[in-house]
């Protein structure tokens, strides 16, 4: 169905299409208290929103205070200038990524994944490497066509790609759920530098993927594809098989 002209100019949706309504949740340094809710609502009024309603507020430590509030955005926004890219993965099931990398590719795939710098979380990379997988569908240690190395959490960008090198990965994941003050940029990006310092770049298909993760992002950073929250483990698989039957021609 083609969208009208109207229809391209959106707003938040609350109640009632294009009401604006918008739900918040944010932290002041400051006391709970009655100044310290007129001072959310102040701060929300300045965000260019009205009708604010702080629904609750919580003390979290010594004078910080968690918000959450209601309000009404002001702004409407054109919807047909926005612009975006995905991973392109196609739809393929565990059987199909299967039996195109044994027909296709002849061999089967290595994949090296971890969480690099100081970054102990591991359930994103878990998620996908891990035989269980993730939402019924299977991670790549259980694909018969794949040799998954998961290794882990906290690793340091050299063990990465040391171990991508002795097993002659095809392609390197790199999970990232720490973003204050935005570590993760730094670690995704310390890894592409010792991989063009070390003329390696384009040895392996490098997939960035995390809480704050898009593909636009990725690209930026020098990835080659980038997977946010909700991520299977097939559309990875799909990615990495479908960019390397791309480049076998």
């Amino acid at each position: 169905m083609v969208r009208s002209m109207n229809e391209e100019m959106i707003k938040p949706y609350g109640d009632t299409l294009n009401d604006g309504i918008m739900q918040l949740s944010f932290t002041l340094p400051v006391e709970n208290g009655a100044r310290a809710k007129k001072a959310a609502e102040i701060y929300l009024s300045k965000l260019n929103l009205e009708n604010i309603s702080v629904v609750h507020a919580g003390k979290i430590a010594d004078n910080f205070t968690y918000f959450v509030a209601y309000a009404r955005a002001i702004p409407v926004l054109d919807y047909s200038g926005v612009k975006a890219t995905e991973a392109r993965t196609g739809e393929m099931n565990f059987y199909e990524i299967n039996d195109l990398i044994r027909t296709k590719l002849s061999r089967p795939l290595s994949i090296v994944a971890a969480s690099i710098g100081n970054d102990a979380h591991t359930v994103g990379i878990d998620a996908i490497m891990n035989m269980k997988g993730y939402k019924q569908d299977y991670g790549m240690e259980r694909y018969p066509e794949i040799r998954a190395y998961n290794l882990g959490a906290q690793v340091t960008c050299e063990t990465l790609v040391s171990k991508a090198l002795e097993v002659e990965a095809d392609a390197i994941l790199v999970s990232q759920t720490i973003t204050q003050k935005d570590a993760h940029l730094r670690n995704f990006t310390e890894l592409i530098e010792l991989l063009e310092a070390e003329n390696l770049r384009g040895r392996f298909l490098l997939i960035a993927g995390g809480s704050r993760i898009t593909n636009d992002l990725a690209i930026e950073l020098g990835y080659d594809a980038g997977f946010g929250p909700g991520t299977l483990p097939s559309q990875v698989a799909s990615f990495v098989v479908t960019k390397l039957m791309e480049r076998k021609g």
